[in-house]
């Protein structure tokens, strides 16, 4: 791998895992932290700044790290732009609406520069583990797939005060901002959706958007994969934030359990017991350390000059099977995708 310097926007709650992970990689220097605070960009123990475009200038990176809300990402990128980068990884959710990400994406597939979206769920080690175990053939054919969500966090007139209070007033709670991760991993482990139906709901008074679904997606070969979330309720784990619940795969010859442990197991059709697939463990940063498996997986790519999953390109099909969610819900109708 080739050191490469990378630059970061944004100094809030979640880029403590990105900029940890960062630090944890041998073939990177972080060479720049902005935020609109001065004082939460020195913070990071980085070089602070308030101007994106001078801390682009001062710091020459390959790569730029945008930890910034939506609202952010269409002005940060189009400054990039004007700048020589090798590549931008922008949190999601991506831009403001799917046709300002539409346009961000032909930016920066006319630049040549690579964009990857940080949709960082896929990269679990238990989506991994899980993907690995279809591929042997472990479950036979896969019939269906079931995610559980559970976070607990939801009740009463406090919710998600604590550390994300924004979530009481976003207009799009469940799907949007959360939800989204099962629809990129449903299709990472499953493949592109042809379908949708959707039922949200708000359970909490005190909050504007949704805060419980059940979503049904419909997949090739009469495959189908069921999101049923609830954030008021939670599941049986010691951290709920690790998997934010529980998952199903079955097969025609066995199925796959995730806990809320992050561990995976395996049990054979007809059969009571199960093996384990992969352990619980103490993992490092955030949810199984998907943060640090994707940013090391982008300079990966980069080096070896292939692909990155979740390109905004590839991803422009999540956000599209996002609206479709959306639009189920409001006309109580399946969408043909």
């Amino acid at each position: 791998m080739s050191i490469r310097r990378v630059a970061c926007t944004g100094a809030g709650y979640f880029s403590q895992f990105h900029y940890e992970a960062w630090s944890r990689i041998p073939q990177v220097k972080v060479v720049g932290a902005m935020d609109k605070s001065i004082a939460l960009a020195e913070n990071t123990g980085h070089p602070a700044f308030t101007d994106l475009g001078q801390m682009l200038v001062a710091t020459q990176p390959h790569v730029l790290d945008i930890i910034t809300p939506p609202s952010t990402h269409a002005e940060f990128i189009t400054i990039a732009l004007e700048h020589r980068l090798e590549a931008i990884i922008c949190q999601k959710p991506f831009c403001v609406s799917l046709n300002e990400a539409r346009v961000v994406t032909e930016l920066c597939k006319q630049a040549g520069v690579t964009l990857v979206i940080h949709e960082n769920f896929r990269f679990q080690p238990w989506y991994r583990c899980i993907r690995t175990a279809i591929d042997r053939h472990l479950i036979g054919t896969v019939h269906q797939m079931t995610f559980r969500l559970r976070t607990g966090d939801g009740q009463g007139n406090e919710a998600y005060l604590d550390r994300q209070p924004y979530f009481q007033t976003m207009p799009r709670l469940l799907i949007h901002e959360t939800g989204v991760h099962w629809i990129d991993t449903f299709r990472y482990i499953l493949g592109k959706p042809l379908s949708v139906y959707a039922d949200l709901r708000t359970m909490n008074p005190v909050i504007a958007g949704e805060d419980a679904a059940y979503v049904l997606f419909e997949f090739d070969y009469n495959k189908r994969a069921l999101f049923d979330g609830n954030r008021l309720l939670d599941h049986a784990a010691t951290n709920h934030r690790l998997t934010l619940g529980e998952c199903l795969v079955e097969g025609t010859t066995g199925s796959l359990t995730v806990q809320g442990d992050g561990s995976v197991h395996h049990r054979v059709f007809g059969e009571m017991s199960t093996s384990t697939l992969l352990a619980a463990q103490a993992w490092p940063g955030f949810a199984g350390d998907c943060v640090f498996a994707l940013q090391s997986h982008v300079l990966t790519a980069l080096d070896a000059a292939h692909t990155p999953e979740n390109t905004a390109e590839d991803y422009l099909e999540v956000l599209e099977v996002e609206a479709a969610v959306y639009q189920s819900a409001t006309q109580h109708k399946r969408i043909v995708l």
